[in-house]
């Protein structure tokens, strides 16, 4: 990455009035001394923080349906409501909680900490009532339904601070990037841990299937007597054990940041008198270029991951007949995961982010063909499984890399803006739980329409071969549309070096008080 600065330092030259070239050799010989770098300490400070949204979600992700269904005893319908309410609202918050964070002031804590420090006792209290279940039968739904949509918002006034953070550790994104890469990896073992805890715990409780769904009669009396030896009431208190133990985790994560981490302000946003209001903001950046390119391919691979996800369970059990596998599988996709994110951040400082956006989200297509292609077999599934879990660490890591640098583009083109990291994010996530949305309702309606037989013990061809149809190809045609999406994306290395030279001089010019104030605005408007 070193080549050719030397000529982008004597482009930039010509760019730029005498007085504050000579603040940036100044700066410049005094770089060794206070360049800001981030110790390992505090960027495993930084990464903790990413753990709890995480061990939630995948707890919530893979169990809260099962739970509604077979131990709260809520009805399907009811339960549908419940899961479709909640992830819409969560959704919703999302752009509502960055909104409310760009109107938040500076105080001694920083302005994103205090989110993250009043929200989290909410929020554990909240989580871990979703898990019991009242004694009362009416308003048992309304019940759910609230905690559920409650936690969800405050966990969001955790995550969304906790994502738009990312800005203001450093101002270098070298420092920046290799951040990134701590909390992704921490957040992948989140994952793991989340899916680890909840599954040991409740994995007692065993849901008995229907040998023939069509005779109700007979099939409910041969369930009952298939019933686990665990009784319901045990099987209650487990799901609050592995709640409390998830909950206790968060707390933990959420002191480390707190102690481990310390918010710092860009020097030439102090400068400015007044944040920029909301929707004036919102309008400058859902017109940035980069950005919706980056959020547009984003949202397709996304959205291929998810499927997936979400239908991963179901592939596993009818479709190749591996019932009892499926937790052991998806552990050999996090733990890949797990293991290539330090590679994958190596690969994107050698060759450029975009090279492993390309590289890392389409290594995932030939085993998705070769799944969809040969005969159930355990060995190649978890061959399959591996190499999976090492395109979800490119699709873990590359879009929260690559957001700081549209960022920064953006406080280029904006220079007088300030504020606008949450808005950022907060719909970067949105957009993300939308596809999410999607995913989910177009599996529930494919499923329905190929004869989906609830509870069954085996399903018929049609409800295989769209389980296949939405674990293989549908992904690849996705992630295909995705890659493509990437080549409309502007920033490359040579973008991000030009605009890292620019922001420099920006910070030099604010923090140098022998700069006069016809310098500045004659910087801001060649920026």
């Amino acid at each position: 990455m070193a080549k050719g600065e030397g000529a982008e330092s004597g482009s930039a030259t010509g760019l730029l009035p005498p007085s504050i070239l000579q603040a940036g050799e100044r700066q410049a010989q005094e770089e060794p001394k206070k360049k800001q770098q981030l110790s390992i300490c505090n960027k495993l400070c930084y990464a903790v923080g990413g753990a709890p949204y995480q061990m939630t979600g995948c707890a919530l992700g893979f169990f809260l349906q099962i739970y509604l269904l077979d131990v709260a005893q809520v009805d399907p319908f009811s339960a549908s409501i419940i899961l479709f309410v909640g992830r819409a609202w969560d959704a919703f918050t999302d752009p509502l909680v960055g909104f409310c964070i760009s109107k938040s002031s500076w105080t001694r804590l920083g302005r994103l900490m205090p989110w993250i420090i009043f929200s989290t006792p909410l929020a554990i209290i909240a989580y871990f009532l979703i898990w019991f279940v009242p004694d009362f039968s009416q308003g048992q739904v309304l019940w759910h339904l609230l905690f559920y949509c409650l936690f969800e918002t405050l966990v969001t006034c955790f995550h969304v601070p906790y994502s738009a953070l990312t800005m203001f550790i450093s101002t270098e994104q070298s420092e920046r990037d290799s951040a990134t890469a701590y909390r992704m990896t921490v957040e992948v073992l989140g994952t793991v841990l989340g899916t680890a805890i909840q599954g040991q715990i409740v994995g007692q409780a065993d849901t008995p299937c229907l040998e023939d769904p069509k005779d109700s009669a007979v099939a409910t009396e041969d369930a009952n007597l298939t019933h686990s030896a665990t009784s319901l009431r045990e099987t209650k208190n487990a799901y609050l054990l592995a709640a409390g133990a998830i909950v206790s985790i968060y707390v933990i994560c959420a002191i480390i940041l707190v102690l481990g981490v310390r918010e710092q302000r860009e020097p030439y946003e102090a400068q400015q008198a007044e944040p920029m209001p909301f929707f004036r903001g919102l309008r400058l950046v859902m017109s940035h270029g980069p950005y919706i390119k980056l959020i547009a391919g984003f949202l397709f691979t996304s959205l291929a991951f998810m499927l997936v996800e979400g239908n991963f369970a179901l592939f596993c059990t009818y479709t190749l007949g591996f019932r009892n596998e499926f937790q052991n599988l998806l552990l050999a996709i996090m733990l890949s995961a797990t293991f290539t994110i330090p590679f994958w951040q190596w690969f994107l400082t050698r060759f450029g982010k975009k090279t492993a956006v390309y590289i890392g989200i389409s290594s995932a297509v030939p085993f998705l063909i070769l799944v969809a292609l040969i005969e159930s077999n355990l060995i190649v599934t978890y061959v399959v499984a591996v190499a999976a879990g090492i395109s979800v660490a490119a699709a873990f890591l590359l879009p929260w890399s690559m957001l700081p640098d549209v960022i920064d583009d953006f406080h280029l083109k904006q220079p007088h803006s300030h504020g606008t990291e949450p808005i950022f994010f907060s719909f970067y996530v949105f957009f993300t739980k939308f596809a999410s949305g999607v995913s989910l309702g177009v599996s529930t309606l494919s499923l329905d329409f190929a004869g989906y037989q609830t509870r069954g013990c085996s399903q018929p061809a049609p409800v295989k071969f769209t389980l296949k149809m939405l674990v293989t190809m549908a992904p690849i045609v996705l992630i295909l549309l995705g890659l493509l999406l990437f080549e409309l994306y502007p920033i490359d290395e040579e973008k991000r070096r030009q605009n890292k030279k620019a922001l420099q001089a920006l910070r030099e010019e604010a923090s140098s008080s022998g700069c006069s104030d016809t310098d500045s605005t004659e910087l801001a408007s060649i920026l």
